[in-house]
């Protein structure tokens, strides 16, 4: 042993691997996948369902997702001994597991079905027992705990990666369940409808609220006239479900199956983004060159951070930008702008919305969203629910022409394209805010501090002042919740010690990775996949002939036409709002 690296041997091959490495991964070293239902690769491993278990020469039968690999360890996957524990263990799970796969959210991307055919699981000696009544809860999170294998990945994920601590095992014995505290429904516990829980979760026992029925309808009926946005992280993980790699942007493929699916005018989220980086962009340098002491500006285009910061660090309220979520100032264009301009009835236009994130559906149903008159957002799709769409309809994806996103509002530049990915809003912000400051364009718009997949990334950007001095700019970006606690938490001390923060600008993505990891994205997908998924984006803003908001000749046109100028009365009105104090079930309010 060199003190780096042990040597092991995995059925009779050995391989070396870095000193601490779990069994489990050491095997998929040597081209051995052993199967784990509680194991995921971004979080903490557990041991919860046993089904790793390998047999040690010497040692005896171990779970190999929290065994380190020891230096001259003899490691057998696949005796007899191994099998027959894998096979009584699933047959334990499904004996306890509600047995409706065909309509499961999971059917057909379930680690149980999975790997229940893989050790060739034919029937189920012990029948199913349904232990819990079927109560679905009524928001936008939905569990059933009679789908629960009680592998704790969702709380994990909730406690240690997004820092909310909202789900927890209650009970004990066989009547044990995930819950949240005093066992309430989801939607009346401290939750901010991330959805992370439901990406992790290896078998449906955690699904979200299904929109596709509503939009079904309102596609059929022929007074409604129906619009559709899509997110910019959309297009970089929709072909996923139809078997292209992560990352593979489908912009063009995206726009010709809404049409297909029968929208009237499909435009495009990225206008919205070009619209928030003018509002929010402007709204940052006022605060800064006045010396405002609300000061870092802390974005909020993510509505699962907001509802967060609502929740926990309702003391920090002033920071935030009141800026809408793009989400949501398309919305509100879209029953104002829109139909002044397409000669159209704003009651008989549904407004539509393809989003990664769970939490959307949560925002467009917040009674602060109402400021066209009308709901600005009438329903969200999740990446997934419109994949789902497109399959049902007899859509060939693969095989559709590349199409553009129809004018008025669908046209948008590089910088909201990398909305989609964490550092994305900063680095699209600085490149406007640049402008607005000095009068002039910023030459190198790749801000690569702001990029990458590290939890909190700081950077100091020199911003030319009209005085002719330069103010260096502190930032900061985080991304997942738990990494967002560290940054609020580092502010809210500041503040508490010295009146002021040495922050001016702060990005918050509830999300691992940003939008591209959000809860409403294909399942499937590691901190990896995120990464490459929000590569894509980058590709597509460098492809992109203008990769700044402000260059946007649609978004131009808005103000000059519309709006008047950023941050006008009109704009104000609704683009803009103003958030609450929630009342935390269990606890100490943390701001």
């Amino acid at each position: 042993m060199d003190g780096r690296n042990v040597a092991v041997t995995i059925n009779g091959v050995q391989v070396r691997v870095p000193e601490g490495t779990m069994i489990l991964q050491a095997a998929r070293t040597a081209g051995y996948e052993i199967p784990s239902l509680c194991f995921h690769p971004d979080l903490r491993p557990n041991g919860t369902c046993g089904m790793c278990v390998v047999e040690i020469e010497g040692v005896g039968v171990r779970r190999s997702c929290c065994t380190p690999a020891g230096d001259g360890m003899d490691i057998r996957t696949n005796t007899p001994r191994v099998m027959d524990t894998r096979r009584t263990l699933i047959e334990l799970i499904l004996a306890d597991h509600a047995a409706d796969c065909p309509i499961c959210d999971k059917h057909g991307k379930c680690d149980l079905q999975r790997i229940g055919q893989d050790l060739g699981i034919r029937e189920i000696r012990i029948a199913p027992k349904e232990v819990f009544s079927r109560r679905s809860d009524g928001g936008i999170v939905l569990r059933d705990p009679n789908k629960c294998i009680l592998c704790n990945r969702c709380v994990t994920v909730c406690t240690e990666v997004q820092g909310v601590a909202n789900l927890t095992r209650i009970g004990r014995g066989y009547t044990s369940k995930i819950g949240t505290a005093f066992d309430l429904p989801i939607e009346d516990s401290v939750c901010v409808n991330c959805g992370q829980c439901v990406v992790y979760c290896p078998v449906g026992a955690l699904s979200s609220r299904d929109d596709t029925g509503e939009v079904r309808r309102s596609l059929a009926d022929p007074g409604k006239h129906v619009v559709v946005q899509e997110a910019p992280a959309i297009r970089a993980a929709l072909g996923e479900e139809f078997g292209l790699s992560p990352g593979a942007v489908v912009s063009g493929k995206m726009h010709a199956a809404l049409r297909k699916l029968g929208f009237d005018r499909v435009f495009d989220t990225n206008f919205a983004a070009d619209v928030c980086i003018l509002e929010e962009g402007t709204e940052v340098v006022r605060r800064i060159l006045s010396g405002s002491p609300d000061l870092p500006v802390i974005t909020s285009c993510s509505p699962g951070w907001i509802k967060f910061m609502e929740t926990f660090y309702p003391g920090l309220r002033s920071l935030v930008s009141s800026a809408k979520s793009p989400q949501q100032m398309f919305g509100a264009l879209a029953k104002t702008y829109y139909p002044r301009e397409a000669g159209l009835k704003p009651e008989d236009i549904v407004s539509v919305s393809v989003m990664p994130c769970t939490a959307k559906k949560f925002e467009a149903d917040r009674p602060e969203m109402r400021s066209s008159g009308f709901k600005d957002v009438d329903y969200v799709l999740t990446t997934r629910e419109l994949a789902r769409m497109i399959k049902e309809s007899g859509i060939r994806f693969e095989d559709l022409a590349e199409a553009p996103a129809d004018e008025l509002m669908g046209s948008y530049t590089g910088a909201a394209t990398i909305f989609g990915a964490t550092g994305g809003v900063m680095e699209a912000a600085l490149r406007t805010a640049y402008h607005l400051v000095t009068g002039r364009e910023l030459e190198n718009v790749d801000i690569l501090p702001v990029r990458g997949m590290e939890g909190v990334k700081e950077a100091v950007v020199p911003l030319p002042l009209p005085d002719g001095g330069t103010l260096d700019l502190k930032v900061a970006v985080a991304h997942g919740l738990g990494n967002a606690r560290r940054i609020l938490d580092v502010i809210r001390n500041q503040l508490e010690t010295t009146g002021r923060s040495e922050y001016h600008f702060v990005e918050i993505m509830a999300c691992p990775g940003g939008c591209v990891g959000g809860g409403g994205q294909p399942f499937g997908s590691t901190l990896g996949t995120r990464a490459e998924r929000g590569s894509g984006l980058y590709e597509e803003d460098r492809a992109l002939p203008s990769r700044k908001s402000h260059e946007n000749p649609a978004v131009q046109r808005l103000y000059k036409t519309f709006l008047g100028s950023p941050c006008s009365e009109k704009a104000h009105h609704l683009l803009h709002t103003a958030y609450v104090e929630r009342e935390r079930v269990h606890g100490r309010a943390a701001g």
